[in-house]
């Protein structure tokens, strides 16, 4: 899998149910081809640079996930399609996308490193401070 951001304007006339069926439909084939949302956020209603189809407001969603190439060409393949939607950008952010592991795993493995190290280094600090003192007398 490979990670993308997603950048889509939707026609400003557009209410909130066409908003949350473009949004679902985009969602839906990211999930049906295996791929994951990391990171959707809507915008909202913002003023574009330049007219677009004779508008010059959109509506702005914002949509990061991992996926395969074949969900993004579904996924332009509907934009295009799809009226409410002005215009789209989507970018690869990473070749290979690795997810982390669960933040409570990364946690208790530190714990017990860090339980190991302090009782280290006291033994190693009183071998240190004899051989200091024996060199010095």
């Amino acid at each position: 899998m490979r990670r993308y951001e997603t950048i889509f304007i939707i026609h400003p006339t557009a209410n909130e149910d066409e908003i949350t069926r473009v949004i679902d439909s985009t969602t839906g084939v990211i999930e049906e081809h295996g791929g994951t949302i990391l990171n959707l956020d809507r915008w909202g209603l913002k003023k574009l640079a330049y007219l677009i189809r004779k508008q010059n407001q959109g509506y702005y969603v914002y949509c990061e996930y991992a996926g395969v190439p074949a969900a993004v060409d579904e996924i332009e393949r509907r934009f295009r399609i799809d009226e409410t939607v002005l215009k789209y950008l989507t970018v690869k952010t990473q070749e290979v996308y690795v997810p982390d592991p669960p933040k409570a795993e990364e946690s208790g493995d530190e714990a017990e490193t860090e339980e190991a190290a302090p009782a280290a280094e006291p033994a190693g600090n009183a071998a240190e401070t004899a051989t200091t003192d024996e060199a010095a007398a």
